[in-house]
């Protein structure tokens, strides 16, 4: 006689949850549809915006590459200096047809820039995109790990591994690289177990890997509803970003000065010529950043996205006493790795040491500086593929 009724007592409770399970769900999915339609119609207004929100996340970058109009630009602290005729203030009313939606702050690197475009996966197929890189990042030996994480978004490291728009062989060799980079992996459990899976390589790791996918692609369905959800509270808000106590999860968020490793290695105007040119080619040849920007590369061909390469020249001050054939071996690489991928790269080698075309000490463009990107950026824009 017991037993009947517990089991009566038990069903309005399981009921109870239930919808209460499907009101939260109901609840969740309206506000995603809410929040991706109101980025949609709001995208013109952010896209030439530099913030948090865009940065770190994914929702903004995913409505803005669903435009045919709106040319994503991805690069490091030259973005969001306020210089005259920067990108996306020049193009922010899209006088010739078309904005820049920036996106990228100071640190930002091949490794981190190619993390967001494989999470955004197919939105990026035939889709025009460019990517700003700093000379001063192919002659330092390695990435500094404060950049790396001052820059690190979960969105994006999880989406791309956890996604299916890369080949199972580039996440491994791009799984190798984050691992050298630990603390960026420890706020998440999940993650670094399928990076630590993914560059193993052995076999009962890939079963391993295969075991926890379910759960990552869950983790992403989480983490886009975050996003879309600090989105929201951002277009409703006018602009204002979530407070830090309604993040579930953190960024890390390191405040980042360019390395002034190379204006130290080229204050002495004393010093052998020769010298200075062997410390150069060192530099050029042991950077980790080759490794990185073939690893955007190949995640590029992958997505089949049609991207231009701006490679900034080097500016006059990492350029005191290094011979003109010593700094050749820069350009003549970067175009070598460009030609081998068959992507088009402006190295405005024509700039190379000129003062009036890069900031002194900080490797920007000025407003001079600026309008000649902002031709080449106009121009592969508007070229018919």
């Amino acid at each position: 006689m017991i037993r009947p009724v517990i089991a009566r007592s038990a069903t309005p409770h399981l009921f109870s949850a239930l919808v209460a399970c499907t009101a939260v769900i109901a609840i969740l999915c309206g506000g995603t549809l809410v929040a991706i339609q109101l980025e949609r119609k709001t995208v013109h207004w952010i896209a030439p915006r530099d913030f948090f929100i865009k940065n770190q996340g994914l929702a903004f970058e995913r409505a803005a590459a669903r435009r045919p109009d709106i040319l994503l630009l991805y690069g490091s602290s030259e973005l969001i200096d306020p210089i005259p005729n920067r990108a996306s203030d020049f193009f922010s009313s899209a006088p010739t047809g078309f904005q820049v939606c920036p996106v990228g702050k100071a640190g930002t690197t091949s490794l981190i820039i190619l993390q967001k475009l494989g999470a955004l996966g197919s939105e990026l197929r035939d889709k025009k995109i460019a990517i700003s890189l700093s000379a001063s990042s192919f002659l330092t030996p390695a990435l500094r790990p404060e950049f790396y994480a001052g820059n690190f978004s979960l969105p994006a490291a999880n989406g791309l591994l956890f996604g299916d728009s890369i080949d199972l062989n580039l996440k491994a060799a791009i799984a190798k690289r984050m691992l050298q980079f630990p603390d960026t992996l420890a706020e998440d459990g999940l993650l670094e177990l399928a990076v630590r899976c993914l560059a193993s390589g052995r076999p009962v790791d890939r079963l391993v890997l295969m075991a926890i996918l379910p759960l990552g692609k869950l983790q992403n369905l989480m983490l886009d509803l975050q996003d879309h959800f600090e989105a929201l509270v951002y277009i409703l808000g006018g602009g204002k970003t979530v407070p830090d106590w309604l993040r579930p999860i953190h960024s890390h968020n390191v405040r980042l000065r360019k390395s002034s490793n190379l204006v130290q290695e080229t204050e002495s105007s004393d010093a052998v010529l020769p010298a200075r040119d062997a410390r150069f080619r060192a530099r050029i040849t042991s950077a980790t950043e080759w490794t990185d920007l073939e690893l955007l590369f190949r995640t590029l061909v992958e997505l089949k996205a049609e991207p231009l390469i701006l490679s900034m020249p080097i500016d006059a001050d990492a350029a005191k006493g290094i011979s003109q054939s010593t700094r050749e071996i820069y350009y003549e690489r970067m175009r070598e790795l460009a030609d081998r991928y068959h992507f088009p790269v402006t190295e405005f080698e024509q700039h190379d040491a000129d003062p009036s075309f890069l900031i002194a000490h900080r490797e920007h463009p000025t407003p001079r500086g600026w309008m000649v990107y902002n031709r080449a950026l106009d121009d592969f824009f508007r070229k018919a593929k």
